[in-house]
């Protein structure tokens, strides 16, 4: 899948006119911003936790970064309430979730 992926030209998105797009975990969408590639990406997207979502352990081969948006983003390293910046290395693990549910700006791959 390639969303907004040719990187010479701009691409300007007005997230909130984004359809969310299901991800293979029930309970967690996606506005995806650009995107090239299937389910293992390089992407920038919106994510939303419905309450009490988690993902099943993966691993990051080229790194990730957060924001949360809001409510609290979860994993075995702690709690990320609004406001919180994550820069996962490459090669990362984790088995992210969120209990009350929360929303967050992804960067994958970058």
């Amino acid at each position: 899948m390639d969303v907004n992926s040719d990187f010479k030209t701009r691409a300007a998105v007005h997230a909130a006119r984004l359809d969310w797009t299901p991800s293979p975990i029930p309970g967690v969408d996606r506005r995806m911003l650009d995107r090239i590639g299937d389910e293992v990406a390089r992407a920038t997207s919106i994510v939303r936790y419905a309450s009490q979502s988690r993902f099943s352990a993966h691993t990051h081969g080229g790194g990730e970064e957060f924001l949360v948006l809001d409510g609290v983003f979860q994993d075995a390293h702690g709690d990320y309430p609004a406001g919180t910046y994550v820069r996962n290395p490459p090669a990362t693990s984790h088995t992210p979730g969120s209990e009350p549910g929360c929303t967050l700006f992804v960067k994958l791959w970058q």
